[in-house]
Formats: structure tokens, C-alpha cells, sequence
């Protein structure tokens, strides 16, 4: 692909400390653990790593601290070539930090971080406009609520794309700012119960329809081990989830989006999107980690042949 940065992620990159186990410890009862792990995280972060590792030319805006512990998340973004130089340092440590428990039988996981609020939030002040306009694709997750507003305006008016990550909820509202961000997205991919909780509409299919109404032209719910469900004004579909041996689903909804944004880059038709997006992140579940078992886009090729159901040529 091209030199020139094609997406822009705005928002959250964490340090994860990976602990898998069968047993959560408590105040009374330690546990042993059967594996261990750094890796980096954060929806847009995780995501932005991941349309990296299968060819896109990225770059990240967010912030990180000024201690080693920042260093270390700065590393594992570097790691994947992603362009960092309207990455903020902020002085004061590191508080994007997350500790991930890992069930060693199913792969499903529970976080653990910081309870203060954060206060490492990027202003609207702090963008450039024209780096982040000159991306076709902008991501945002809703981390750093004022300045994802403004930056999402700028590629409206710029006539670019923005992808919201709308994350899985149990709620039965959206948190305010993300309510306001909706007409100003195109693509809106979200996790289990997120379109139920914005639309006030039961259904997978019904509630995007309602959503459609609301601004975005294309709406992907994910739904795990179900796969996915999309809805346009023309169409409206599923895809299932592709059976591996799944070790952790960390990240896997992040990649998912990535995966689908690198898609798009290519002009796939949805299904052919929406079926690469299931794949690299039914391969990012073979390993422990959020960003570290990311396949590239060979593997991917070669997973999706292997069912007979290759990626289109070119």
C-alpha cells in the first residue's frame, strides 16, 4: 500500500499485563497462573496495530506518560511501524494500564485498571487538522471525547471517512458524548448490546436500521463466538464466526475493526470485508495477547484458501 499515512486512529493505547489462570486469586486465596505476558492494548491502539501488521500505512494520536512504564507502551506501538509523531507526552507516569485476567479454559477475560478518572485527555487544541484529514479513514473509540468531536468534524467537512468503535455494553444508553458523535460517523462497528442501548430497539437487524437513520451508512454488530451481523440501506447480513482453538480473546474485537478498515482500504464488497475482518480475528484468539498474535495478511490469505474462500485478487 502507500507511503502516506491511509488511516489515523484517535484514542487509547494501554500497557496490558496479561495474567492466564483457571483460578481468580482473592484477599484469602492466592492463585497460580500458566502464563504471563506484556503486550499493548486499547481499542484504537489494538486496532491501529493491527491494520499495520496486514499492510496499511497508520498513524496514532493519544497520549502516554513520561515513566518507563510509558516507555514500554510506546515500544509496543513502535513495534508494528505505526507513525507516532502526534503521539503527546504527558508529564506524570503512565495511569493507561490494564491488567488482563485470562480464563486458561475458555479464553474470555476481566479487566482491571486504573479507577481514577484519566487525565491524560487530548483538547481539540492539540490536533493538526491537516494530519489527521489527509488519512481516507479516521478511528476513534470515544477516548478523549472533545477532541475525537473536533477531529471527526475536520473529516466530515474533509468528505473522509470516520469509523466509531462503539464498545459492547450491558447498559441500556450510550454514554452523551457518544450519542453526539454519531452523525458524524460512516462505519459503525459495535459490540453486543451497543445497538440495542443507542437505537432503544430489540434486534440485531432492526436496531441498525434505526441507527442508519442516525448518520452512519454502514453498521457491523459483533457478537463473539456468533460472529457478525451488517446492515446498509441496501443489505443485511451475517457472518459467522470461524472455529479455532481459542487461548484469548483479548483484543479481538479491536482487531476485528482494523481488519475491517484495511478491508475497506481495498474496496471489497461488505461480505468480502466483513468475512477477512472474522478471520484475522479468529486468528488473533490462537495466542495470548491483544496485538502480539495478530496474523499477517498472508496468513490470513492463506487461512481464508484453506476453506475455499479466497480474498479476490489484486
Amino acid at each position: 500500500m502507500a507511503e502516506r499515512i491511509q488511516i489515523v486512529g484517535l484514542g487509547l493505547a494501554t500497557l496490558d499485563v496479561l495474567i492466564r489462570t483457571e483460578n481468580m486469586p482473592n484477599w484469602e486465596h492466592g492463585a497460580r497462573f500458566d502464563a504471563f505476558g506484556f503486550d499493548g492494548g486499547g481499542p484504537v491502539g489494538t486496532a491501529m496495530c493491527a491494520a499495520a501488521r496486514l499492510g496499511a500505512a497508520v498513524g496514532f494520536v493519544g497520549t502516554a506518560g513520561c515513566d518507563h512504564v510509558a516507555g514500554l507502551k510506546v515500544e509496543l506501538l513502535e513495534e508494528f511501524g505505526i507513525d507516532l509523531s502526534h503521539l503527546l507526552r504527558r508529564d506524570q507516569p503512565e495511569d493507561q494500564v490494564v491488567i488482563v485476567y485470562v480464563d486458561s479454559r475458555t479464553g474470555e477475560r476481566v479487566f482491571s485498571g486504573f479507577g481514577r478518572p484519566r487525565d491524560q485527555l487530548l483538547r481539540p487544541e492539540e490536533l493538526d487538522r491537516a494530519y489527521i484529514t489527509a488519512a481516507d479513514y479516521l478511528h476513534l473509540e470515544g477516548m478523549h471525547p472533545e477532541a475525537a468531536l473536533q477531529a471527526a468534524r475536520w473529516m466530515q467537512e474533509a468528505g473522509k471517512t470516520v469509523v466509531l468503535d462503539g464498545s459492547k455494553t450491558a447498559e441500556r444508553d450510550v454514554r452523551p458524548f457518544i450519542r453526539e458523535l454519531i452523525p458524524y460517523v460512516n462505519v459503525l462497528i459495535c459490540g453486543e448490546g451497543f445497538g440495542r442501548a443507542l437505537s432503544g430497539v430489540e434486534g440485531l437487524y432492526e436496531a441498525g436500521r434505526r441507527i442508519l437513520e442516525m448518520g452512519p451508512r454502514i453498521v457491523v454488530q459483533t457478537e463473539g463466538a456468533d460472529g457478525s451481523y451488517t446492515v446498509t440501506r441496501e443489505d443485511r447480513f451475517h457472518t459467522p464466526a470461524y472455529p479455532v482453538d481459542v487461548v484469548d480473546t483479548t483484543g479481538a474485537g479491536d482487531v476485528f475493526h482494523g481488519a475491517y478498515i484495511v478491508g475497506l482500504l481495498h474496496g471489497w464488497d461488505l461480505r468480502t470485508v466483513a468475512r477477512f475482518s472474522t478471520a484475522v480475528s479468529a486468528l488473533k484468539c490462537t495466542g495470548l495477547g491483544g496485538r502480539g498474535p495478530i496474523p499477517t495478511f498472508s496468513q490470513v490469505g492463506a487461512f481464508l484458501q484453506e476453506r475455499g474462500e479466497p480474498l479476490p485478487q489484486g
